[in-house]
């Protein structure tokens, strides 16, 4: 008699960005293994590919994962994990009124939710006729902060992110990256630092945490930003 098929349990979350409600399933033994073989390696491509294929492989609804933005990456990353591992995060943290006590401390995945500054923008008018649209950083760029040796390069990062730039409401058209890093460097400096304010101010995958110190009744906020320090 052959082996029953295992029936896995189905969930059901809201894509941050778009507000798009999604499907999806737990990844299976074969899928976890395969990212442990990829975050042990600290290879970033293999990471990545690890990441997107557990994505691909978990979400049941038509998504296109390479159009996502990296907080919706990691929003959903989480969900996935917490639904596959444990609902629940524990980590060890270091209480800020001393710089040295630590702390066991635990919460529930479903308490993690998107930050959205209000005073974020990804659309810049760069002078009376052209008008920039960026898009968000993916799991490249998420592999490249978290495991790479170096650190980005902004203007590199920017002229990737660079989605559209209009010349009153005419779309400039497709261009390639060589071009978008040739026309980042014709951009003032001013202009430059007021773009970089989309970075800056970028949704993030969030978390305040209030810790009291055990040696100094002091009570602290621990805030966790982003997917690499709830795995931390």
């Amino acid at each position: 008699m052959p082996l029953p098929d295992l029936v896995t349990p189905v969930y059901s979350l809201v894509v941050p960005s778009s507000k798009k409600k999604i499907k999806y399933r737990p990844f299976l033994v074969k899928e976890q293994k395969t990212l442990i073989v990829a975050l042990e390696s600290q290879d970033p491509e293999m990471i990545v590919d690890a990441m997107r294929q557990i994505l691909q492989n978990c979400i049941q609804t038509r998504l296109k994962i390479e159009d996502l933005a990296l907080f919706d990456i990691e929003y959903l990353f989480l969900n996935i994990r917490g639904r596959s591992i444990s609902e629940e995060i524990g980590m060890k943290v270091t209480c800020p009124d001393d710089g040295e006590t630590t702390v066991d401390l635990t919460f529930l995945v479903d308490d993690v939710n998107v930050h959205f500054p209000e005073d974020h923008t990804n659309t810049f008018k760069l002078n009376d006729e052209i008008t920039l649209v960026m898009k968000y950083p993916n799991l490249d760029y998420f592999a490249a902060v978290t495991f790479g040796e170096g650190e980005v390069d902004p203007y590199d990062l920017l002229a990737k992110c660079i989605h559209r730039v209009y010349v009153g409401e005419q779309d400039s058209g497709e261009f390639t990256l060589d071009e978008a890093k040739a026309w980042v460097e014709t951009l003032t400096q001013q202009q430059f630092e007021t773009i970089q304010q989309f970075f800056s101010t970028m949704p993030t995958l969030r978390h305040v945490l209030k810790v009291r110190n055990p040696k100094t009744k002091v009570e602290n906020d621990i805030v966790i930003e982003g997917l690499s320090d709830f795995f931390a």
